[in-house]
C-alpha cells in the first residue's frame, strides 16, 4: 500500500484521540516510547498477525520499531502478563494502538478457548463452526488463526483437538484442503425426508463419508437409522457419522425428562450426587443436545448394529458444557462449535499502556506490574 493511502486507512480506522495525540507530538517533539500490550483473561499466546501487521507498517513507512515478545505461539499465559512491548516513535505508534488491538484480543481469546475444549475433551475431535457468528472476512480469519494455535497447542499435549473449519477461505490454518461440513438443515428440508438428503448428498459430490442431521424431522433415532440401514457399507467402514442438534426446546425422539433421567443414571455413577448446578442438569438431562440423548443415540446405534457410525455432537457446547461432557464420559467423537469461541464478547478485550518515554520508566497508577518484564529486556 502507498505511504498517503496508508496512512489515510491508519488515520481512518483509528480512535480519534489517537490522531489527536499524534498531531500534538509532531508539534512539541517526538519521543521513544515502549508499550506494553496485555489481555485481562488467561490466554494462549496467538499474535503474529497482529505482529506481522506492525512490521509490515513499519516497513512501508519507514520507521523503526522494536518487538520483543514475552512468549512463543501456543503459549499459555496468566491473565495480565505482558504479550509482548513495541518500541519505536511515538508519532507513528500512537495511532497503530487502535488497529494492533483488534488483531491481538480475539485470536488470543479464541486460542484460549480451543485449547480448554481439547484439553477437556482429549479423545473427542472438534469442528470450527464460527463463521457465521463473524462479521465478515477480517473477523474470521482472527478467530480461526486463534481456534488453530489453540488447537495446534492442545495437539502437541496429545489431544485430537480442532481437525478443520466449516470454510474454504481458512482451511490453510488447520492444513486441510477445504472446509468441513455435509449438509445444512435447509437441505433435509428441500429434499423432503433425511433419507433422501443424504442420498442426494452422495450423487451429488460422489462422497466417500458423510455426516448426516438427524434432528430437522424430531425422528434423531428413527431417521439414523434409517440412513445407517441405507448407506450400510459406508456404517460398516467408519466413514458415516450422525450429528445432533436438537433444538434446546425440545427433547431428541423418545426422550422426556423422566427416561432422560432414568439413561444417565444408568451410564453415569452417581450423576445426581455430584452436579447440582441448574446449568449442569440441563447439559444432563434436559432439552436439546444433552449428555442423556447422546448415550441413547449411542444405544441405538449399537442395538442395531452401527458400532462403527460417529456421533458428532453440537449446540452450545461452551467450556463448561464440554467439561461436564467429559466428567461422564459422554460418547461423543466430533463436536461443532462455534458460537462459543469466545462466549463473551468483553472478553475479547486487549489493552496497552505506554511504560516508557525516551528511557524514563512511567506508567498510569495499578499498571506498574507491566514493567517488571520490560527490565528483563533491558539487561
Amino acid at each position: 500500500m502507498k505511504k498517503d493511502t496508508l496512512e489515510q486507512y491508519i488515520a481512518k480506522n483509528t480512535d480519534k484521540y489517537f490522531t489527536h495525540t499524534k498531531n500534538i507530538v509532531e508539534q512539541n517533539g517526538d519521543k521513544t516510547v515502549v508499550y506494553a500490550f496485555f489481555i485481562r483473561k488467561p490466554t494462549v499466546y496467538a499474535c503474529k498477525i497482529a505482529i506481522d501487521f506492525l512490521k509490515q507498517v513499519a516497513l512501508d513507512l519507514n520507521f523503526q520499531v522494536n518487538i520483543y515478545e514475552n512468549f512463543q505461539e501456543g503459549d499459555k499465559v496468566g491473565a495480565g502478563a505482558p504479550l509482548f512491548y513495541v518500541q519505536g516513535s511515538f508519532t507513528y505508534l500512537s495511532e497503530l494502538e487502535t488497529l494492533l488491538l483488534q488483531k491481538i484480543g480475539l485470536p488470543c481469546l479464541s486460542a484460549w478457548h480451543s485449547y480448554m475444549m481439547s484439553k477437556y475433551l482429549p479423545n473427542v475431535a472438534f469442528i470450527s463452526m464460527v463463521a457465521r457468528h463473524c462479521t465478515g472476512e477480517e473477523m474470521l480469519r482472527l478467530c480461526e488463526y486463534g481456534v488453530s494455535t489453540g488447537s495446534k497447542s492442545a495437539q502437541k499435549e496429545g489431544t485430537k483437538g480442532f481437525i478443520g473449519g466449516s470454510t474454504d477461505l481458512c482451511a490453510d490454518l488447520f492444513n486441510t484442503s477445504g472446509g468441513l461440513g455435509t449438509m445444512p438443515h435447509s437441505l433435509i428440508g428441500y429434499a423432503g425426508s433425511t433419507l433422501d438428503a443424504a442420498k442426494m448428498y452422495v450423487d451429488s459430490v460422489n462422497a466417500k463419508a458423510m455426516t448426516v442431521l438427524v434432528d430437522y424431522f424430531g425422528k434423531e433415532i428413527t431417521d439414523a437409522i434409517e440412513v445407517c440401514s441405507h448407506f450400510h457399507e459406508m456404517a460398516e467402514s467408519g466413514n458415516l457419522s450422525v450429528r445432533l442438534d436438537t433444538h434446546g426446546g425440545r427433547y431428541a425422539e423418545f426422550l422426556d425428562y423422566d427416561s432422560s433421567y432414568q439413561i444417565i443414571e444408568k451410564n453415569v455413577k452417581n450423576a445426581f450426587h455430584n452436579y447440582k448446578d441448574q446449568e449442569q442438569i440441563q447439559f444432563l438431562t434436559g432439552m436439546g443436545v444433552s449428555a442423556a440423548s447422546i448415550f441413547h443415540m449411542r444405544e441405538q446405534l449399537n442395538k442395531h448394529n452401527f458400532h462403527k457410525v460417529k456421533i458428532v455432537a453440537s449446540s452450545g457446547f461452551n467450556l463448561k458444557k464440554c467439561a461436564l461432557m467429559a466428567d461422564v464420559k459422554a460418547p461423543i467423537d466430533v463436536i461443532g462449535t462455534g458460537s462459543v469461541i469466545p462466549p463473551v464478547w468483553s472478553d475479547t478485550y486487549a489493552t496497552a499502556d505506554i511504560i516508557s518515554y525516551n528511557n524514563t520508566l512511567s506508567v498510569k497508577q495499578g499498571r506498574e506490574f507491566l514493567i517488571q518484564a520490560w527490565n528483563k529486556h533491558e539487561q
